[in-house]
């Protein structure tokens, strides 16, 4: 995973000025967790929290919130910082899968980041987040669709500047899928600089696949959230258009898993 402080930290300069503040995806989330685990306020720990908007959303909304981010994404959460205060929101700048968190928390996020590095990695990260978790407590988990970005095997994309926005640089996207390793490879650049590419690497995962994943972490899948809504696990969803074309991630719901080692009762 040598690619991921660089990767991380090139993008978010690229994107800092236009996403660093607290927006409408930021409250979405804040939203999500309230529909899974209700309104009161919870001990919220995030990993990955980038440019700290997200947490700070969740702090405005009445949760103390420690964020941990490893790429110099936190250095833009300062503004979050002063505002809100340390009861409030601390940020962790830092490897989360080598982090020493003495807290436990009601709820954990890693938002749009699950999948870096290997399926022992990815274990090694869910039985942490076990050990974070308190024992009643939940955690709310982006997942990457395999089928989506195997769609996307390909393609290229460019994003115009739009300095008004805050987006001051020319971007070009291209997808490539591996089938084996059920993997995306999503390559970026700058249009001024397209010698200096950089790639993230994300496995994906089905539903199915993530529980086989999840055994013997101490987590268990509890539901999945899909395009903001829940999914019936156990229905045939043989065709389903917006799973095959649309939701290129979906929000895993986690808990505790139970002694006899079944799920625990999904959203």
């Amino acid at each position: 995973m040598d690619w991921v402080e660089d990767f991380y930290s090139r993008t978010g300069r690229w994107w800092a000025e236009a996403e660093s503040g607290v927006g409408d995806r930021d409250r979405g989330r804040v939203e999500l967790l309230h529909r899974v685990c209700g309104p009161d306020p919870r001990r919220v720990l995030e990993l990955g929290c980038g440019y700290g908007s997200t947490s700070a959303a969740f702090a405005e909304a009445g949760h103390r919130v420690v964020g941990v981010e490893l790429t110099d994404r936190a250095d833009h959460a300062k503004a979050h910082l002063e505002r809100l205060g340390p009861e409030r929101l601390r940020i962790v700048r830092g490897d989360f899968y080598t982090v020493d968190l003495r807290d436990r928390f009601d709820t954990v996020t890693y938002w749009n980041g699950f999948g870096i590095g290997s399926d022992a990695d990815q274990r090694r990260l869910l039985r942490r987040i076990a050990a974070w978790l308190e024992p009643d407590g939940t955690a709310l988990v982006d997942v990457f669709n395999p089928l989506v970005w195997a769609s996307w095997h390909g393609e290229t994309e460019l994003l115009q500047a739009n300095p008004g926005r805050g987006y001051h640089h020319e971007l070009q996207q291209e997808t490539v899928f591996d089938p084996v390793t059920s993997t995306a490879v999503d390559t970026w650049w700058d249009a001024a600089e397209p010698e200096r590419r950089i790639t993230q690497r994300l496995r994906c995962y089905s539903p199915a696949d993530l529980r086989l994943l999840l055994e013997g972490t101490g987590l268990a899948l509890a539901g999945v959230l899909a395009g903001g809504e829940p999914v019936d696990l156990a229905a045939d969803h043989t065709g389903d258009a917006a799973w095959l074309r649309d939701h290129y991630e979906y929000l895993a719901v986690l808990k505790p898993a139970t002694r006899s080692g079944e799920d625990p009762q999904g959203v």
